[in-house]
């Protein structure tokens, strides 16, 4: 293998790997966009998750890590209230989004779900052509006019570094595409509904190497036009990408969060020694 000549997307992922992107920075005068109190996530007499209070700033990226089981996906899908479509999820605490109150039966779900979207852990285009995959959301929210929709699904497929290799295939299958070009499908799906911000639930585990890196660099230039919190279980992808990290383990079988805050102070010099094993690999 070591005699092979590298092609240029090895060679530019091995670049990527290395550390030649420059890690990402705070954000200047940060913003709180999400103000989160005392949140407890319970399902039907098992508590996963025991009040956690965290700020999520508004153009930021922040990423949240820990070991699987301690509660951080729980956290994400409370967000945007993806938690009540689980009969036996119970919540307690405060979501404030933009200074306003989202645990409250006023909520409307629906747009808030818009304005909060969420990108899975597994590709899931829908089982339709690529372009009515991002069609049918946009129609969903009263979209009909078909120059915006054709306008707004080109725009976020060049967003996603998607539009060249998929504009003159766009009535193909979604599930044709390779899983990496699956999951940026999905993401433009999410942003096509022009979200303030943006959940990813371990947006890269499903992924070969080469096709997580696209993603990550995805990621990464969403920051400041987007909102974005990525629950991510590789550590060099949290620090390459987050501006504010946070720390989750398990305490008395219940998630906790240990620590949070800008994300190069967190794995640099962090103020709990059980964050300062996990980031350096002696606990998880």
């Amino acid at each position: 293998m070591n005699q092979m000549t590298p092609t240029p997307d090895i060679m530019a992922y091995s670049a990527y790997t290395l550390g030649e992107v420059t890690e990402a920075q705070p954000c200047c005068l940060p913003e709180p966009h999400l103000q989160i109190r005392d949140l407890s996530v319970s399902y039907d007499e098992h508590q996963v998750l025991e009040t956690v209070s965290l700020d999520i700033y508004k153009g930021c990226i922040t990423a949240l890590i820990g070991p699987s089981g301690c509660g951080k996906t729980s956290f994400l899908s409370s967000l945007n209230r993806l938690t009540d479509l689980m009969a036996n999820a119970q919540i307690q605490g405060s979501i404030r989004f933009d200074g306003e109150e989202i645990l409250t039966d006023k909520t409307d779900t629906l747009i808030l779900r818009r304005r909060i979207g969420m990108v899975f852990q597994k590709p899931n285009p829908f089982p339709l052509s690529i372009r009515r995959n991002l069609y049918l959301p946009l129609k969903e929210n009263g979209v009909r006019n078909r120059k915006q929709l054709a306008e707004r699904s080109e725009c976020v497929l060049r967003e996603v570094g998607l539009w060249d290799e998929v504009k003159d295939r766009l009535d193909s299958p979604a599930l044709a595409l390779s899983g990496g070009q699956q999951q940026r499908l999905c993401i433009a799906r999410a942003l096509v509904l022009e979200p303030e911000v943006l959940l990813m639930d371990e947006p890269c585990s499903a992924l070969d190497p080469i096709a997580s890196a696209k993603v990550e660099e995805l990621i990464s230039s969403l920051a400041g036009r987007y909102t974005v919190v990525i629950v991510t279980h590789n550590l060099a992808q949290a620090k390459r990408v987050a501006n504010y990290a946070g720390f989750f383990w398990m305490v008395e079988k219940v998630g906790k969060l240990i620590e949070f805050g800008q994300c190069d102070r967190l794995f640099e010099s962090p103020e709990s020694e059980l964050t300062a094993a996990f980031v350096s690999g002696i606990r998880g």
